[in-house]
């Protein structure tokens, strides 16, 4: 079973025991503002979703990628990395001023019109994931604000994606990189630059 397909099954899972508490939809947007890191193995996964929607539907394609090369404009001259590579700096200083880059954002992969991801079968983990609750570094439980509104702390933790799914996530990742002869984080908008 691939990385995708575990994420898949623990998201099924969690969605299943989360009922109408999560209310996730097409067309809900709020967590598809704000840049995240991606590994290079999302990254990978989001140039070949871009190829496969190049063959099938090039209007699409290109909508996306004026909204790619919009995205990069906008967040170049501040980019707390390498612009040039896209990847993130990993120091402590970089990390304070990803904390406050580009938390507006939108995706460039979100359809503004319809309220979609154009390459939500290629979407990166964090897209996967996000929703219902999840551990935090320091062990709290951390969820989207618009889900489990109604919920006890016991039914929330009812709810908990698989605690062992960051460390999976984590290894295969490292082992991607190991592979790929790469390091380091970067964006959507970098990944799908040159797609």
């Amino acid at each position: 079973m691939d990385l995708n397909q575990i994420v898949d099954a623990a998201l099924a899972s969690a969605t299943l025991r989360s009922g109408p508490l999560l209310v996730c939809r097409p067309g809900c947007t709020q967590c598809c503002h704000g840049v995240f890191a991606i590994s290079h193995q999302d990254a990978t996964r989001l140039r070949d979703g871009l190829i496969s929607l190049t063959e099938t539907d090039a209007a699409r394609t290109a909508r996306l990628r004026v909204r790619v090369a919009e995205s990069l404009a906008r967040l170049a001259p501040t980019f707390p990395g390498d612009p040039t590579t896209g990847i993130l700096t990993e120091d402590e200083e970089a990390a304070e001023a990803f904390e406050n880059f580009a938390n507006d954002e939108p995706c460039p992969v979100l359809d503004p019109a319809s309220g979609t991801c154009d390459l939500y079968q290629h979407r990166p983990i964090l897209c996967r994931t996000f929703g219902p609750p999840a551990r935090t570094e320091e062990c709290h439980l951390a969820h989207c604000e618009l889900c489990y509104t109604q919920a006890t702390p016991s039914q929330i933790a009812a709810c908990e994606l698989d605690p062992t799914l960051p460390a999976a996530i984590a290894q295969s990742d490292e082992a991607f990189n190991l592979t790929n002869g790469l390091h380091g984080e970067t964006l959507i908008a970098w990944a799908l630059r040159e797609a």
